[in-house]
């Protein structure tokens, strides 16, 4: 499960990837409103954990934002903003839920837990494109009801491209989202595309291409050509 934990304090969001991280979780941390709002619009989380008083875009405002354009990603709320009226403007602005600082880490587990099962039903965690269904829990991929065996890296590169279905993905993302070499001295490029191309082969072997090169910019899955 990736979460995304929006924190400006550094001991704090320190603490909570640390303790999070432990717990099986992939943990990213932001600690900018326009980082905040820029990773939660490009890459794919299963909850985030929303901080309100932030450098740049404020936490409601990023929130609201968010729902304005249609994203459904579990939000709980973390903040030292304990008035009842604070309470209730992030649950009318989006917010799953809203725990006060300073709190329990067992309870912020319980409440992320209670939020992915009540946001990640089975049925609504599969991703669907033209005639193509992956289903993350079992990783398994068919087309036209036909499985399609991928390689580990295979699936983990399609996910996350239909994760961000429609949009176009960088090969500079895919390292640092799928490879998880960020910071790698020679650039990953033609090990990606090498994946790309099988990945093509065995996805677009019958039916619509789902798989399109932007040249010099990346990829992009989507179920036309235009």
């Amino acid at each position: 499960m990736r979460l995304l934990v929006v924190e400006d304090d550094p001991k704090v969001s320190a603490a909570l990837q640390v303790g999070l991280t432990a717990e099986g979780y992939e943990v990213a941390v932001s600690r900018s409103g326009e980082d905040a709002y820029f990773r939660a619009t490009t890459e794919a989380y299963d909850a985030i954990l929303l901080d309100l008083g932030l450098p740049g875009r404020d936490g409601i405002e990023i929130l609201t934002e968010l729902r304005q354009r249609g994203l459904r990603v579990p939000v709980l709320v973390v903040t030292a903003r304990d008035a009842v009226d604070e309470r209730v403007r992030g649950l009318d602005s989006g917010a799953d839920d809203y725990m006060v600082k300073p709190f329990a880490f067992s309870e912020l587990l319980a409440r992320l837990r209670a939020l992915l099962r009540r946001g990640r039903p089975e049925e609504s965690m599969r991703l669907r494109i033209s005639d193509v269904e992956v289903d993350p829990l079992t990783r398994t991929v068919t087309r036209g009801g036909h499985p399609i065996e991928l390689t580990v890296r295979e699936f983990e590169l399609f996910e996350y491209l239909l994760r961000h279905n429609g949009r176009i993905v960088s090969r500079e993302m895919l390292a640092r989202d799928v490879w998880k070499e960020p910071s790698r001295g020679t650039p990953l490029d033609n090990v990606i595309d090498v994946h790309v191309g099988r990945l093509r082969k065995k996805i677009d072997m019958e039916g619509v291409r789902l798989i399109h090169t932007i040249r010099g910019v990346g990829f992009v899955a989507k179920d036309t050509d235009t």
